[in-house]
């Protein structure tokens, strides 16, 4: 029986002066992990296309709870950053401009997961809060038909009735990334090389690594995680008072 799964995360911002409700692409990561023998396989794809897109990105605590949202603008060609400006404008020729630099970049991303797809035996692919990253890789073209989609985040939801964050869930398992190990209070992980390098703090493998350690300690170590991420819970709602 085929116990491996798989854990999709991307990141994605909107062309800085354009279109809000118009998402690209600006990374993939595609962990799989083979339970039977505690392998991580992760594969990254990062977009190179000359356009400046919005990061919107959360401030949180040491709880994880978010305090806060911050927004810089990134060239995805050269990783410049520079401040962000709400009244910022693009015209119609230099939105145009930013389409025909981004559409190259559809062919690569459904290359890249369907080629990953093919070569990662799985049934079920997590994801945390998930439907834009399912639609923005079903428009480059990738099928998900043969897969069974679990949200993560949806069904903590529906048992716990509280929308937590994945930084939330990080700060409830004490996920830690230590050169090649993955650590949370009841698993520990080694890394290869190649893979631990992809790992850094906010990037689409560092979350889903986050995501992978969080599935575990639920589906794994039930009882305790529930515990845990009730005392969470409680400590955010006491620092309300």
């Amino acid at each position: 029986m085929n116990t491996n799964i798989a854990f999709l995360e991307l990141k994605y911002g909107n062309i800085y002066g354009g279109f809000p409700n118009f998402y690209a692409i600006s990374e993939i990561a595609l962990l799989v992990f083979e339970k039977e023998t505690n392998k991580i396989f992760l594969e990254s794809w990062i977009n190179q296309a000359n356009v400046d897109i919005v990061n919107v990105f959360a401030k949180v605590n040491e709880l994880g709870h978010t305090v806060g949202r911050g927004k810089e603008v990134i060239n995805l060609k050269t990783g410049r950053h520079k401040p962000f400006h709400e009244d910022f404008r693009l015209d119609e020729n230099q939105i145009k401009f930013a389409l025909k630099n981004l559409h190259p970049t559809k062919k690569p991303i459904q290359n890249f997961l369907m080629k990953n797809l093919r070569k990662y035996r799985f049934r079920e692919i997590v994801v945390f809060d998930g439907r834009r990253d399912i639609f923005l890789c079903e428009k480059a073209g990738v099928n998900f038909d043969r897969y069974k989609i679990v949200d993560l985040q949806k069904d903590l939801n529906k048992e716990t009735e509280y929308l937590f964050s994945l930084n939330k869930l990080a700060v409830v398992i004490n996920f830690e990334l230590d050169r090649s190990y993955l650590r949370t209070y009841n698993q520990e992980y080694w890394l290869h090389p190649i893979a631990a390098k992809q790992i850094v703090p906010k990037s689409a493998a560092f979350d889903a690594a986050r995501l992978m350690m969080v599935y575990n300690e639920y589906h794994d170590y039930r009882e305790d995680f529930m515990m845990k991420a009730a005392l969470i819970i409680n400590k955010i709602q006491n620092s309300k008072v």
